[in-house]
């Protein structure tokens, strides 16, 4: 059955908050403000904090400065994931990834599908790694971000829950580039 060992430490993990937006400014990034909220609550580090309008460019920018950053393990957005012309965050994520985890995006809309009935299926949120971060996009409410939190991301960014986690995962991330340097 799946728990929290309270005999495991709990390790902050450091999360950048990416809001994807044409409209959103600090000021009323509610979703955003939802996430920070949520990962601090629960004992993880923000790490870094922006908006960025709907351009796979201007957000593959921001994703990239962020793989790069060893100060960030996370990042998570929220915003341009649905079907419109504009939602571009799935198509920007995903050609960064090194690995997708599917498993992400059908179990939010699983989770989804309890609260909004058949109108998840306009989500297309996805997450991956790319040189050991953990990317993952978000639609852009604060319910959506407060269900992926809750129903997704607070265990597996525990590294107390078991029987497994994404924490526990962070040394062999980028077990591939030693083999190929090797």
């Amino acid at each position: 059955m799946p728990r929290i060992d309270e005999t495991r430490p709990f390790i902050p993990v450091n999360i950048a908050v990416l809001t994807v937006s044409d409209t959103r400014t600090e000021a009323d990034d509610r979703s955003g403000n939802t996430l920070v909220e949520l990962l601090t609550a629960a004992g993880h580090v923000l790490a870094a904090r922006r908006i960025v309008t709907d351009d796979v460019e201007r957000i593959q920018a921001v994703v990239k400065g962020y793989i790069d950053d060893p100060g960030v393990d996370v990042v998570i957005a929220t915003g341009g994931t649905g079907v419109t012309g504009r939602d571009v965050t799935p198509e920007a994520f995903e050609a960064l990834y090194e690995k997708s985890i599917p498993g992400f995006g059908e179990l939010f809309r699983w989770l989804s599908y309890q609260k909004i009935g058949t109108s998840t299926v306009q989500s297309r949120c996805t997450a991956g790694v790319a040189k050991g971060t953990y990317l993952f996009a978000l639609p852009g409410s604060p319910s959506a971000c407060r269900d992926g939190w809750e129903g997704i991301l607070a265990t597996q960014l525990d590294y107390r829950f078991l029987p497994c986690n994404f924490v526990e995962l962070f040394p062999r991330l980028r077990e591939h580039e030693r083999r190929k340097a090797g």
